[in-house]
């Protein structure tokens, strides 16, 4: 479903991505970890076609980024550090607005479905510039799923979200995984990733470093997996570093 083949991003001199390989298969929930500055946002705004990378390879459904952009979008829906929503038009208003660009079905019925699923029924008509960023949130969220999408990429998802949102969209999840469909989540929470994906993977300065399967985490879980990638990430660059 997704394949990426040494993917490089530099910002001038800077290079935030180094030759990254990443594959997800169709029905994988991918939890991609990393300490702050390792290139997970970045690498998600190019999976989600808002950034280009600069050298490499990117092919999403069988669609290459960015020659088929518009056909990559059609498939993917996307919650980033932005919500991405319009202010000045309602919570319905955007969802209309967004489900007219993707052609869904029944718009009428699905808007209301997903107003009711994130808990934003009693705000439909309410101006999307007066909801906190909680709110905010989670109309991004009902934005991402309301046509169905293939793919999935959520970017800190979480942030911002009161104990009873966090348990919506951990919902909300479970229920996109059941339908088969893919998901690649960012996220500091390990306890949460945890408890919602089937692989984990950890970017460290620009490139996966370590990857595992649930089933094959240490006995100690997903917190040791995670130390001991970064641990035996320094430790080769320290190596390197002085010639090893």
């Amino acid at each position: 479903m997704i394949r990426v083949r040494q993917l490089v991003k530099r910002f001038g001199p800077k290079v935030v991505l180094r030759k990254l390989d990443f594959d997800v298969e169709a029905g994988e929930f991918v939890a991609l970890l990393g300490p702050n500055g390792a290139g997970k946002t970045t690498f998600l705004r190019i999976l989600s076609s808002l950034s280009r990378a600069s050298l490499g390879r990117v092919e999403i459904a069988g669609y290459s980024l960015p020659q088929q952009a518009a056909a990559v979008r059609r498939r993917l829906g996307v919650v980033s550090h932005q919500p991405l929503l319009y202010g000045e038009l309602s919570a319905e208003e955007n969802l209309r607005f967004f489900g007219r660009m993707y052609a869904v079905h029944d718009l009428e019925g699905q808007v209301s479905q997903v107003l009711d699923l994130v808990g934003l029924a009693p705000r439909r008509k309410d101006l999307v510039r007066t909801f906190s960023r909680g709110m905010q949130q989670r109309l991004a969220i009902g934005r991402a799923v309301l046509h169905d999408p293939e793919v999935l990429l959520l970017d800190e998802p979480h942030t911002g979200l009161d104990q009873d949102a966090c348990e919506m969209l951990d919902s909300v999840l479970r229920q996109v995984a059941a339908r088969g469909r893919t998901v690649v989540m960012t996220s500091h929470d390990l306890a949460r990733a945890a408890d919602l994906a089937t692989r984990f993977d950890v970017l460290s300065r620009g490139a996966i470093r370590a990857s595992a399967r649930r089933e094959d985490l240490p006995v100690d879980g997903l917190l040791t997996f995670y130390r001991q990638a970064l641990n035996h990430d320094r430790t080769t660059t320290n190596l390197r570093g002085k010639g090893g």
